[in-house]
């Protein structure tokens, strides 16, 4: 991840824009140098070491309920996620911790997020840049370039964090809502064993290396699904190209944005141990998927494996309606009510992904000894969708009517019924 010195700032926004064109045309895919000014490109070269570009060149092969298979990719570890269900549709290397790079501001800005929607923070609260926040202009970290001890709206550290990869917005948020980095990768873990992320250890803000600091392929594509759902008012920031702050325009490191319409977000993330990483989304047709590729072994490799693999999940898999909306789907049996039974159904629409041409079985669970008074739309059940002897989904039953509470007498029957069995 590479940037301009600090004695090098300009005072004036630079472009991108014929670097976009580039990218429209094919004729280049722009990675953690892209976007730097020209002259840290070429620094940035000479600091190259030959081990970045040599790791995962053996392509792994994944798991998948597909007929012939996943595709093989040279990555380390990779993964493809159903957004709605959060069904893992193909995986290699799925739980192995993992070096996360950059990867890890998606935990950054998902609590920055969070905070936002629960008013702990607020979009114009101004965040100041300590000594140990503050890019000392390194080529080899990205940055926002906050000036030293200055205050940036929380607003602009978020878009510093997605866009920008900034270490020092990471830091300079960590600080200002947990009082050290330290304190916040507290946060990060308990936010992280909160979602289910088992194979994940934060020791930072920013994914610098560090032996502690580990993220799974499946971890990281839960915290991607919780982003796009918990944070819809932020997630467009994901999809942002550039971001102008101090006079510095940079853009998106996420060569898909420009490529694929129909991606929009999540995070790019280099350093030497850890390869070259992206999460993506991408939304066709109805169907979200969720994409990981981890230690790759160039910028270029990372969008190309993603590519592919979106390609291949949106090809080999679609969405199916196991039961139609407005449907009685069970009859439960209710105790002690001025009616014996209730209809149990869908509380909403209902759909699950799975490979093109396999047929779904349907199974209902209900509730047993379900006693009066029962409420409409009270969950009662559920129903469990399989394809070929395996879960690829379930959904909650609601009653879909109200069951009053019998009267005394009434109740009393019908325990001395229950009691002989009859």
């Amino acid at each position: 991840m590479f940037g301009l010195p600090v004695n090098a700032m300009p005072s004036k926004s630079f472009s991108i824009l014929p670097l976009v064109f580039a990218i429209a045309a094919g004729a280049l895919v722009p990675g953690s140098v892209s976007f730097a000014a020209p002259h840290n490109a070429a620094k940035a070269a000479a600091h190259k070491k030959p081990a970045a570009d040599a790791a995962a060149s053996a392509p792994v092969a994944g798991e998948t309920a597909v007929a012939g298979g996943s595709p093989a990719l040279p990555a380390k570890a990779w993964l493809l996620m159903d957004f709605d269900s959060g069904q893992v549709l193909a995986s290699a290397n799925a739980d192995e911790p993992l070096p996360p790079a950059s990867l890890t501001k998606m935990m950054t800005s998902f609590l920055v997020e969070q905070a936002l929607r629960s008013g702990k923070l607020k979009k114009d609260d101004l965040v100041t840049v300590s000594q140990n926040a503050w890019c000392r202009g390194s080529s080899t970290e990205s940055c926002m370039y906050l000036p030293l001890n200055s205050q940036a709206k929380v607003i602009d550290i978020l878009r510093g964090i997605i866009i920008q990869s900034g270490n020092d917005a990471s830091k300079a948020i960590a600080e200002h809502m947990a009082g050290s980095e330290e304190g916040f990768a507290k946060l990060m873990n308990a936010e992280a064993q909160r979602l289910g992320m088992t194979h994940t250890h934060f020791a930072n803000a920013t994914g610098l290396p560090d032996p502690a600091h580990k993220a799974s392929a499946r971890d990281l594509a839960i915290l991607a699904r919780a982003i796009i759902r918990d944070s819809a008012d932020y997630y467009p920031i994901y999809a942002e190209r550039d971001f102008t702050f101090h006079g510095i325009k940079q853009g998106n490191r996420n060569a898909l944005l420009y490529t694929d319409p129909t991606v929009d977000g999540l995070k790019t993330g280099h350093t030497e141990e850890a390869g070259y990483c992206l999460v993506t989304s991408s939304k066709r047709n109805g169907m979200r998927l969720i994409t990981v590729i981890l230690n790759t072994n160039s910028a270029q490799a990372r969008a190309d494996e993603t590519r592919t693999l979106l390609g291949w999940g949106f090809s080999n898999f679609e969405k199916e309606t196991p039961i139609q909306p407005n449907t009685a789907v069970a009859t439960a049996k209710v105790n002690f009510g001025k009616v014996d039974t209730v209809t149990a159904g869908l509380g909403s629409p209902w759909t699950v992904t799975v490979p093109r041409g396999q047929k779904l079985q349907t199974a209902v669970q209900l509730k047993p000894e379900l006693e009066a008074p029962v409420t409409k739309g009270a969950v009662i059940g559920k129903v469990v969708a399989s394809s070929n002897g395996k879960p690829v989904g379930e959904a909650p039953l609601v009653a879909q009517a109200d069951v009053e509470r019998a009267g005394l007498m009434l109740r009393t029957w019908q325990h001395v019924t229950k009691l002989f069995g009859k």
